[in-house]
């Protein structure tokens, strides 16, 4: 089966994501002293970014807004837009637009909005304050790039860095549950008994597979996407 029956000519541009450089500092050997015992740990600067991928990064104000990031955060959230706009119905134009703001360490951002292009219009194909299956499935996007991903009281979405996978926190296990009941109709979905449920909307998407594994929480998530924004139905 071809899960991904969408090309991805129109999104290659998506692809880039920014490489970190590193510091390599030298000197000159001299016996350890109160100051010296400890060693010093080099931190990495911040990289001021105005776009994520090809998208622009504006404020939920509309304003243009450059912002202060870690290279690796950029680098992952660049990886991400490209995933969710390839998985993305055909007739949507890569995003053109992502509204949020970013932690002043540069590690988190809380995403309010993804705009698009169609018909030479431009539209939301997520809105924090409209949960709907979009919703759901941009939040399923998040789940398969980062591991902290927090749905807001308001419907914003906060993502911190870090190496995506499965730990069982709460977020996670809460964004099962509703996945399950709003993306694939299973009503009785659980907190308790959820890799029960997801496992078999993975086994209906042809993809059996232990949901709390890596492969697949992945998996997982990745037809939770397809599902909620229309590009696959698994029927």
């Amino acid at each position: 089966m071809n899960h991904n029956p969408y090309p991805f000519s129109r999104r290659r541009l998506l692809a880039g994501a920014a490489a970190a450089s590193a510091v390599t500092v030298t000197g000159v050997a001299v016996a350890p002293t109160a100051a010296t015992a400890t060693p010093v740990r080099a931190t990495a600067p911040l990289v001021t970014r105005d776009r994520v991928a090809t998208a622009a990064l504006r404020a939920p104000d509309g304003t243009a807004a450059a912002a202060a990031f870690k290279a690796d955060f950029h680098a992952r959230l660049s990886a991400w837009l490209a995933f969710w706009s390839a998985n993305s119905p055909r007739a949507w134009s890569a995003p053109v637009h992502v509204v949020g703001r970013v932690a002043p360490a540069g590690d988190a951002l809380t995403l309010h909005a993804i705009r698009y292009r169609r018909d030479d219009e431009l539209r939301a194909g997520f809105v924090a304050g409209r949960r709907d299956r979009g919703h759901t499935a941009t939040v399923a996007s998040l789940h398969h790039h980062f591991p902290s991903v927090r749905v807001l009281p308001d419907g914003a979405v906060r993502v911190g860095d870090g190496p995506a996978g499965f730990t069982g926190a709460p977020g996670q296990v809460a964004f099962a549950v509703a996945a399950c009941r709003e993306l694939w109709g299973d009503g009785d979905a659980t907190a308790a008994r959820w890799a029960e449920h997801a496992g078999r909307a993975l086994a209906r998407a042809g993809q059996p597979a232990d949901a709390a594994s890596h492969a697949g929480w992945a998996a997982f998530t990745r037809i939770s996407l397809r599902r909620g924004l229309g590009t696959e139905s698994y029927e």
